[in-house]
């Protein structure tokens, strides 16, 4: 359900990542469907496609990087490879003896999960926690906006995303109210008004994103 956000998914905060993860998902496979949206930014259909060999090694080790097929994305563009960061390498790992033999994330018949149960699941979920405004696609926005505000340049995360052009992906981000309000702030630093007016104002804006950015950047 997306509410009151012109058709786009909710964008979630840490704090609710963590509540629909710890009280609204229930089982390995839930969290590691939805863990891999997360940790790659991947489109809910490219998720429940997933083949198995793609991600672990005969020897059932994580491979270290996550392989997302040309004919399982949007367009068929291109096939990504995708780094496979600590997080969703303990979710894998965890996962590992229910994974399914071909998919990844196997459905009640021969195939795959379908994204409409993971939808279903999804929802679910989030009602349980009491979080509305989320869809499956929440966790890719999620991811996209999240390396935007990092600092990361837009061409590498488009590497990730799979989006046919940066025009594309640039809609999938989300501008917050501090990043306009700091953006309109910094405009007193041309005050012509007075020596001091406005600029404390604007040091205020910035002193708290520096004391808990962690750099951004880096």
């Amino acid at each position: 359900m997306k509410i009151n956000r012109h058709g786009r998914a909710k964008i979630l905060r840490q704090s609710e990542i963590q509540l629909v993860f710890s009280h609204g998902l229930e089982s390995e496979r839930d969290k590691t469907l939805f863990g891999v949206c997360l940790f790659t930014a991947a489109r809910i259909r490219e998720a429940c496609t997933l083949l198995t060999e793609d991600i672990y090694t005969p020897n059932g080790k994580v491979r270290p990087r996550l392989i997302i097929r040309k004919a399982n994305t949007k367009g068929k563009l291109a096939t990504r490879s995708i780094p496979v960061i600590e997080d969703l390498r303990q979710l894998l790992n965890n996962y590992y003896p229910i994974s399914g033999d071909i998919y990844l994330f196997p459905g009640r018949s021969n195939g795959h999960i379908s994204h409409d149960s993971a939808a279903r699941i999804l929802r679910m979920a989030c009602k349980q926690v009491g979080i509305i405004g989320v869809s499956t696609h929440s966790f890719r926005r999620t991811a996209l906006t999240q390396m935007s505000n990092a600092g990361i340049p837009l061409r590498v995360i488009q590497e990730i995303s799979g989006h046919r052009n940066l025009e594309q992906l640039q809609k999938y981000l989300e501008v917050s109210d501090e990043q306009v309000l700091g953006a309109a702030a910094s405009l007193s630093m041309l005050s012509p008004v007075g020596e001091n007016v406005g600029k404390l104002d604007y040091i205020f804006i910035k002193a708290p994103r520096r004391a808990t950015g962690g750099g951004g950047k880096e």
